[in-house]
């Protein structure tokens, strides 16, 4: 009986180990998934931070253009009106004259469709 019940002894501690190693596998399944994680979210802010640094300097460009943009339409836009009130001035009185002679020379003239019946 002692032989068995040295086996059951060693079936036990056997058994405990097993247990103790599989707890312990656990805890560094654990404690690695643990540490993936983290580096993950390193990973990533890096990353964000990354994109964000080009995102804001894609702006910037774009932004400083727009502004010069701006001031380029202005400038033309400036120069446009400009040159319009130059050419309305220059104009106008030939125009004036014109619609003046159009409205005060009336050739009274008979229209062609008439028909007088007496």
């Amino acid at each position: 009986m002692t032989s068995q019940s040295q086996g059951i002894q060693q079936l036990l501690q056997a058994e405990k180990r097993a247990k103790d190693k599989l707890e312990e596998a656990k805890k560094r399944k654990g404690k690695r998934l643990k540490q993936a994680k983290e580096e993950a979210m390193a990973e990533m802010d890096h990353y964000r931070l990354q994109r964000e640094k080009e995102f804001r300097h894609k702006q910037s460009n774009v932004m400083g253009s727009q502004g010069n943009l701006s001031t380029k339409i202005e400038e033309q836009t400036t120069e446009t009106i400009r040159n319009l009130t130059g050419s309305y001035h220059k104009n106008m009185e030939g125009m004036m004259k014109k619609l003046l002679n159009t409205i005060y020379d009336i050739n009274p003239e008979i229209h062609p469709n008439f028909k007088y019946e007496v």
